[in-house]
């Protein structure tokens, strides 16, 4: 293992067309670059919050310090995996997976952004499936949620090509500032299993389980008095 105090370095998650991976900081700068108000091509932020508005270099500045802090809040009790989409040993794009309480509830979200050059040609749907992948086959989940403004066509096509079941409406707030309505999506275990595909990999898992707060067997690990995973032996 290239990683042994950090091993979501070596987790990979392949598919005939891309690769997911835990981005290093030579990714994170890539990825940097690459976001930008662009990938939002009728002009509407997408997002809950505005990320994308500030000028560079500050934007790429954000950027790096939103990376460094998602990986040291990492904790079995909550976690946001953020995996760099790899498109010919390039990061193209971003593909989310968060919980809070996984090991109880089971029950994940996703979210991604993908590069305006990289649009249209259906690598949104392929990293989704990627991540869903990664959630219920690797990790053990039993739900998998997922949402988008309506207006966010490209989104919401991604989730019902993928099977995803319409979960309700909510007002949200579109960059921390305008209302509009928020279409939220449920994959369910039953639905995820009736469409898995065999083409998609998923290599180094185990090493990382434990930051999940998982044993092997993706049994929920002994806690300590301080609340953190420990050995369950004496």
């Amino acid at each position: 293992m290239a990683h042994p105090y950090w091993p979501l370095f070596d987790l990979v998650v392949r598919t005939p067309r891309l690769e997911l991976r835990f981005p290093t900081d030579e990714m994170c700068v890539e990825l940097a670059s690459i976001a930008s108000p662009e990938m939002f091509p009728d002009g509407e932020i997408h997002f809950v919050s505005d990320w994308l508005s500030d000028p560079s270099p500050v934007r790429e500045r954000k950027s790096m310090q939103w990376w460094w802090r998602q990986r040291a809040n990492f904790s079995p009790e909550a976690w946001q995996l953020e995996m760099a989409v790899i498109v010919d040993g390039h990061p193209v794009g971003v593909q989310e997976l968060n919980a809070e309480k996984f090991v109880v509830q089971r029950s994940v979200h996703t979210g991604s952004w993908l590069a305006a050059s990289h649009q249209g040609h259906g690598l949104g749907t392929e990293m989704r499936a990627a991540i869903l992948h990664l959630a219920f086959a690797g990790l053990g989940a039993h739900e998998a949620l997922s949402g988008a403004f309506l207006d966010n066509v490209r989104s919401i096509r991604v989730s019902r090509r993928l099977g995803y079941e319409d979960n309700g409406q909510q007002m949200g707030l579109r960059a921390g500032s305008t209302q509009a309505v928020h279409q939220n999506f449920r994959m369910t275990r039953e639905r995820f299993d009736q469409r898995r595909r065999a083409d998609i990999t998923i290599e180094n898992l185990e090493p990382c389980l434990e930051l999940f707060g998982l044993g092997p067997d993706l049994e929920p690990l002994v806690t300590s008095a301080a609340g953190g995973p420990a050995d369950a032996s004496p």
